[in-house]
């Protein structure tokens, strides 16, 4: 029934694409599908971005092994698209068209700060593409039953080109519609399991927790605070660092601020943003659910067995919501569950692919030209989407059978360390200049990618990327406790060695498009 459910995901999606792709040669329609959806479906849409693959198997694995902590990680990736709400969807939305560089050239015009977003915004998302599909053969040979090599990479390639496949042919419009899906299957299919979770233990929350608690092997310790970074030398640190990571960096990542700009006008992205807090809030609710049902009803120790970053957490805890004897309809619950994590797969990538490729063909092809024809760029991305899924499918093949949790915590902190800096600047600093612009992003991304390898997830420790090495010289989970203040001082540093005159210069641009911005009475293109 899986694999029935997998096959008419794939096809429905796929028809779904072709039938709400753009028609014409019109980049309005391509990159934002004219700002048509409505706040409510848009909303779902910016919650199906947000909440990828990773979030749903990685944080509720977390819950799962390590409870409180879980929980807490959970909570911030609700708070992190809150922020992103009340603080720079707005902005974003009245100073960017298209991309993430729209938005900040909006101030600096120049090729330099185009072609600077467009690095980080594939350095960014690269290494969540490969997790996503990566895991995407785990959740086939999980689900499915086979553990050949040849069979899973077999299916990263098929999937890959699937989900190129969604950004070159549906665009904004088609992927909004795939990511509505997915997040209408994902919480409607996890309420259910939630439900009979609870049922199991007389509705009565705290019987779950205490009955994971017990089965976790860790006592009371799994109801407080710092489990997951019990076993490093700094555990305070490591947690702040990890919690300001997610915080900062979830929601900045350019896949979810390129849904700010399909809204039609300010008051449509507060909406919007409405139906997103609240999706990712229910979300939130139900993978803590789930992730305890897991540590209760099957274990803490057999989770980590099958997979030591609890990435089946949340499948084993369905699995097991449902008792020894399973009936039809509760296998048909199942089947939809796993359809729905695999459709959230599809979904992500394809989202990311997208940002990656509009990118790619608005702030560096598209430049190099004067007036390039509207023709010519939609081709332009559509070959982008493939020039950046191509290589994301070969990288994936590579890494599949290391640990992944790395190339998820370098993305969240090249979202923090350089994405957001650069944004609450553009969008709020009088004076910030070109030079402050790139040393933000430049400096903020250098910080991470220096740091990152020093990482106790690269190695020094059996669940690793590399378990057999140990050159673990940075000894904490992130790098954000560095790398986030170093972002921010570099972007400061650039602006004040621009000299007194440029920033006065930038001081008086501002000036005359801060209501623009701020207030949003017009929009570029509009």
């Amino acid at each position: 029934m899986s694999l029935v459910g997998f096959t008419a995901v794939a096809t429905v999606t796929l028809l779904l694409c072709v039938m709400t792709g753009p028609d014409r040669d019109d980049l309005d329609e391509f990159y934002t599908g004219y700002g048509s959806l409505s706040p409510m479906r848009n909303g779902l849409a910016i919650a199906g971005d947000y909440i990828s693959a990773a979030s749903v198997l990685g944080t509720g694995g977390v819950i799962a092994l390590f409870g409180h902590d879980g929980v807490v990680l959970a909570l911030s990736t609700a708070l992190s698209l809150m922020l992103l709400m009340f603080l720079l969807a707005e902005p974003l939305r009245n100073a960017g068209r298209f991309t993430m560089g729209d938005a900040l050239a909006r101030r600096m015009p120049g090729r330099a700060a185009r072609i600077t977003a467009c690095a980080v915004t594939i350095a960014a998302l690269l290494p969540l593409m490969l997790v996503q599909l990566a895991g995407t053969g785990q959740l086939l040979a999980f689900v499915l039953g086979f553990s050949g090599a040849a069979l899973q990479t077999g299916c990263i390639i098929g999937l890959g080109v699937l989900m190129i496949g969604y950004a070159a042919i549906g665009g904004m419009k088609g992927t909004a519609l795939i990511q509505i899906l997915k997040i209408v299957m994902l919480l409607g299919s996890g309420l259910v399991v939630a439900a009979l979770i609870l049922h199991r233990f007389d509705w009565n929350p705290g019987a779950l927790f205490d009955a994971a608690a017990d089965r976790s092997g860790a006592g009371p310790a799994f109801l407080n605070s710092g489990l997951q970074f019990a076993g490093g030398p700094h555990p305070d640190a490591d947690m702040i660092s990890s919690q300001l990571t997610v915080v900062l960096g979830g929601a900045c990542l350019p896949h979810v601020t390129m849904r700010m700009y399909t809204a039609s006008s300010a008051r449509q992205v507060r909406r919007s943003m409405s139906w997103a807090v609240s999706g990712v809030a229910l979300f939130v609710l139900v993978v803590t659910v789930i992730g305890f049902g897991a540590a209760a009803l099957v274990g803490r120790s057999v989770i980590a067995g099958i997979d030591p970053q609890g990435n089946t957490a949340y499948l084993l805890g369905s699995q097991a919501a449902f008792g020894a004897r399973v009936s039809t309809a509760e296998t048909f619950l199942f089947t939809t569950v796993t359809t729905a994590v695999f459709l959230t797969l599809l979904a992500s990538v394809g989202g990311m692919i997208l940002a990656c490729a509009n990118s790619l063909a608005h702030d560096v092809f598209a430049t190099r030209v004067q007036e390039m024809s509207p023709r010519r760029e939609m081709t332009l991305a559509r070959v982008s989407a493939l020039a950046v899924g191509v290589p994301a499918i070969v990288l994936a093949t590579l890494v599949q059978h290391r640990s992944l949790q790395p190339l998820v915590t370098l993305s969240f902190c090249l979202g923090a360390s350089a994405i957001a800096p650069a944004l609450v600047y553009g969008l709020f600093w009088r004076r910030y200049t070109r030079a402050g612009l790139l040393c933000t992003l430049i400096g903020g991304s250098l910080a991470v990618l220096l740091l990152m390898p020093g990482t106790n997830l690269v190695s020094g420790s059996p669940v690793s990327a590399f378990p057999e090495a140990d050159f673990n010289w940075f000894p904490f989970t992130t790098t954000g406790l560095v790398s986030i203040p170093l972002g921010f001082a570099c972007g400061w540093l650039g602006t004040m060695l621009s000299g007194r005159r440029k920033a006065q210069e930038q001081r008086r641009h501002y000036e005359a498009v801060e209501g623009w911005i701020l207030a949003g009475a017009v929009r570029r293109g509009d």
